[in-house]
């Protein structure tokens, strides 16, 4: 079976192909996506994306090769090894799913096209999101196929922090960027039926009578160096409104509950609730916090790491409900040390989300933004999934489905980064369980997306 091998530079030996081509440019362009497209006439391309040299393992393309022909694979990639300084580390991938739609997919630097799947895909004038595309288009016919070995070896050519990298989907200079994936994503969501129109369920906010017009929930386990800081910036919060502040304290030992309960006793406005149940994740804590008689009309998160920005975030929050008329809310933040100092990349807005398609583009993205807020008789309704990773994610694609969500630019609380911060830089595996649970979500609510518009549109004409 033929195959070439593309690559950004010119003096790599590769056993075990046919020919060797130099890509013109990166194959996140639609130049370099048509040259492999046209030059793969028949066979494979292996495609080495990176412009570091490459160590392939003991008959790799010969193994990528024959169990792309022998599973019909329209796009094959394996784990790897990478490099970084005098540091080799094992990098296991994940499996490809129907919700594997995020443009940030780590596939590795070595991947493997069939000729059979190239010939079914589009040109497209994609700049940075062609090989996004491509990828895409394939997923409609053809299987990609996760190889669980260790293939090769990547040397790591990353500049920017982990912190930093985490923020570049939404730093302002990878704006056009975000457009054409954007653009990508929701070509294929029409393609395979599960675009969803803008055509929003209203929402009454009298259905239902509340002792107070919003909560603040906080989940908390063993905060009790930030926990304060994030109580008394709640308390300190000026409205026109009454408002309260349920602590979910998920049974901590290390202090935080002796400062609740300090505060409750002190400030009726302050519930101290601790769950009976010992296996409560966030998601869990935040059910016992909606669920609880002294909730709110509107729910509205607060990390036990973080504090408000001022003392009109929650009149703000509660405003734009009304006048968004929106089911959820997400605001923006400001990425701080733990002494609230900024760090880069400063403000993250989101501004990515357009009322009209940000709840397609959701499916691309790994989040959607903070703080949240909800109006409680529809988050009582589904309540969130028993995770600590994931159940806000789960929670906006799901109202997402049918109501709108508001968003706030303006920032509405600093997101402090310190050593025990959850959002801390995580490990290869806990990232690959996180990421996958994401993907299973997207996966759960594409398939809930087009039966509700084969149910919607029987013909099957969208």
């Amino acid at each position: 079976m033929k195959a070439r091998f593309f690559s950004l530079i010119d003096n790599l030996n590769i056993d075990g192909v046919d020919k060797t081509y130099v890509l013109p440019l990166p194959v996140t362009n639609h130049d370099a996506i048509d040259y492999i497209r046209t030059h793969t006439p028949d066979g494979y391309a292996i495609v080495y994306t990176k412009k570091s040299a490459l160590d392939l393992g003991q008959n790799a393309i010969k193994r990528m090769i024959d169990v792309a022909s022998s599973t019909g694979a329209g796009m094959l990639y394996s784990d790897y090894y990478r490099v970084k300084g005098n540091q080799k580390e094992a990098v296991p991938t994940i499996d490809y799913q129907l919700g594997s739609v995020r443009d940030d997919f780590d596939f590795g630097s070595l991947i493997l096209l069939s000729a059979d799947a190239l010939k079914t895909t589009n040109a497209t004038d994609y700049l940075y999101a062609a090989l996004y595309d491509l990828r895409l288009q394939i997923a409609k016919n053809f299987p990609i196929i996760h190889l669980n070995e260790f293939l090769y070896t990547e040397f790591e050519e990353e500049k920017c922090s982990g912190g930093e990298k985490q923020f570049d989907y939404v730093d302002p200079k990878n704006r056009i960027v975000q457009i054409e994936m954007e653009s990508a994503c929701t070509n294929y969501l029409k393609s395979i039926g599960a675009y969803l129109t803008a055509d929003f369920k209203k929402i009454s906010f009298d259905e239902a009578k509340f002792e107070t017009q919003a909560s603040v929930i906080i989940p908390v386990k063993n905060r009790y160096k930030t926990i304060a800081d994030a109580i008394d910036s709640v308390l300190s919060q000026t409205t026109n409104f009454p408002f309260n502040l349920l602590i979910i304290d998920n049974n901590s030992i290390d202090g935080t509950s002796e400062i609740i309960e300090k505060f409750a006793k002190s400030d009726n406005r302050v519930v101290h609730i601790v769950p009976e149940r010992l296996d409560l994740g966030i998601g869990g804590c935040w059910n016992c916090g909606i669920n609880n008689a002294k909730c709110g009309k509107f729910a509205i998160q607060l990390d036990s790491d973080d504090v408000y920005q001022d003392q009109q975030t929650l009149q703000t929050i509660i405003d734009a409900f009304y006048d968004q008329n929106c089911a959820m809310l997400i605001g923006s933040y400001t990425i701080t040390s733990f002494d609230m100092k900024p760090l880069p990349p400063g403000l993250i807005d989101h501004k990515e989300w357009t009322n009209e398609n940000g709840h397609n583009n959701a499916l691309r993205i790994n989040g959607l933004g903070a703080p949240r807020a909800f109006y409680t008789p529809l988050l009582r309704s589904i309540q969130l999934p028993n995770t600590s990773y994931g159940e806000d994610y789960a929670m906006g694609l799901r109202i997402s489905r049918e109501y709108k969500i508001g968003r706030i630019y303006t920032s509405l609380y600093l997101c402090r980064r310190w050593e025990g911060n959850s959002d801390a830089s995580l490990n290869i595996d806990k990232l690959n369980k996180n990421n996958l649970y994401k993907d299973q979500l997207r996966t759960i609510e594409i398939m809930a997306r087009i039966q509700l518009n084969k149910n919607k549109n029987p013909s099957g004409i969208f």
